[in-house]
């Protein structure tokens, strides 16, 4: 079987010599076959060189580079690579300690497997590929995980769906793909969360804020605390534990509100002193109650893509100096961007106008960013998504 061939421009191999682990469509001088959306491709120089293999995607990025080597793509090289991702979550510990059982076991790019997710919840592994090469692959993926963990997995669930753009192409249904099982509940750093893998956003859980959950106990005691898009309730609940004197979660999903307020019962979290409010959170800024010493600012990616930076950089800017603005003196403001078109130094600059329009003293006090088992490779570093600062102010 003859393999298509990706041709580049002359000049235009320089980033995959560099090991990025894009092709853009414009970096393309021609193509030899005619590759369909998934297949497995080969890309040479305009000399006609070998540089790299991935797959081919009808899109802007027309290969996503998992090799730099001649590889055929069969079940040993699966094995290998999802073997590689679990061996680096072992040498961080995460399967030796048992109050954390929660964590990003693939990470893209950061795993050389660009377009493939995979969370870990205490035995439950949910997958998203966000490639069709990667859902085409998914039988191979799973025996991988099933050699890999031998009986240490309950199920394996597909989420695919709901990032791939193929909804209405029969096939691409997502739903278990080995054992099965109901809503799972796991522990972070000793605190319990159920988790709704099948109807929650993302994979279930928002597992790369874990560090930033645990540091925010740090803060949290004998303060009155806002959480804005507060989801299911992950820093609501550290807040709790550390001693919060109140506890405030705002989030315009029903659904999550529910989990919110289920998942702070489950740590003994109940009364007047922890609401849950399923609420506009636009709107509940827009009448902020000065009294909070303690706000988290963790909402929804603003953009996208590319064309929506500067409106996204806008509303970053907006919800900050509302909270900013309305904070008690002296008062620790947690803020996050998970948009991965919005660098470090554009979400800093939003929030230097923030906090300049309300004209108030602002410390930076801590820089954050997405967790070890959320790697970044060096040579593809658009997979630095989240940014997270920790502000005191006067």
């Amino acid at each position: 079987m003859n393999i298509p061939r990706i041709i580049l421009k002359s000049g235009k191999d320089r980033p995959l010599h560099r090991f990025h682990l894009w092709v853009f469509s414009g970096a393309i001088k021609n193509i030899e076959g005619e590759p369909k959306d998934g297949d497995w491709v080969e890309v040479f120089d305009n000399q006609e060189h070998f540089l790299a293999a991935g797959h081919f995607n009808n899109g802007s990025i027309k290969v996503r580079v998992l090799s730099f080597q001649k590889e055929t793509p069969d079940e040993s090289f699966w094995q290998k690579r999802i073997q590689s991702a679990v061996n680096h979550r072992k040498s961080l510990g995460f399967f030796d300690d048992p109050n954390t059982n929660v964590f990003r076991m693939v990470h893209g790019e950061g795993d050389l497997l660009p377009g493939l997710i995979i969370d870990y919840y205490a035995g439950v592994c949910v997958l998203q590929a966000h490639s069709v090469g990667m859902f085409r692959n998914r039988h191979l993926i799973v025996e991988a995980l099933k050699n890999v963990f031998n009986d240490d997995l309950m199920a394996i669930y597909d989420k695919s769906d709901h990032v791939l753009n193929v909804r209405e192409k029969p096939g691409f249904e997502g739903g278990f793909l080995w054992g099965e099982c109901e809503k799972v509940k796991v522990r972070e750093y000793g605190n319990t969360f159920e988790i709704d893998f099948i109807s929650g956003q993302k994979t279930g859980f928002f597992v790369d804020q874990r560090e930033n959950r645990n540091l925010l106990t740090k803060y949290a005691q004998g303060k009155y605390v806002l959480n804005m898009f507060c989801y299911t309730g992950g820093f609501s609940v550290f807040a709790a534990q550390a001693g919060a004197k109140e506890v405030t979660s705002v989030d315009v999903s029903a659904n999550a509100i529910a989990q919110c307020r289920h998942n702070m019962k489950m740590n003994g979290f109940t009364g007047d002193s922890y609401q849950c409010l399923d609420l506009d959170a636009f709107e509940y800024l827009n009448n902020l109650d000065p009294n909070y010493d303690l706000i988290i600012l963790d909402p929804p990616a603003f953009a996208k893509r590319r064309s929506a930076l500067n409106n996204a950089l806008k509303g970053y800017r907006k919800i900050n100096e509302k909270a900013i603005g309305q904070i008690k003196p002296g008062g620790i403001l947690f803020t996050f961007s998970c948009s991965q078109v919005v660098d470090k130094d554009a979400f800093r600059k939003s929030i230097f106008t923030a906090a300049a329009n309300t004209g108030r003293q602002v410390r930076i006090l801590h820089q954050l960013s997405q967790p070890a088992d959320h790697p970044v490779n060096i040579y593809h570093p658009e997979g630095e998504y989240l940014k997270g600062l920790v502000l005191q102010v006067g």
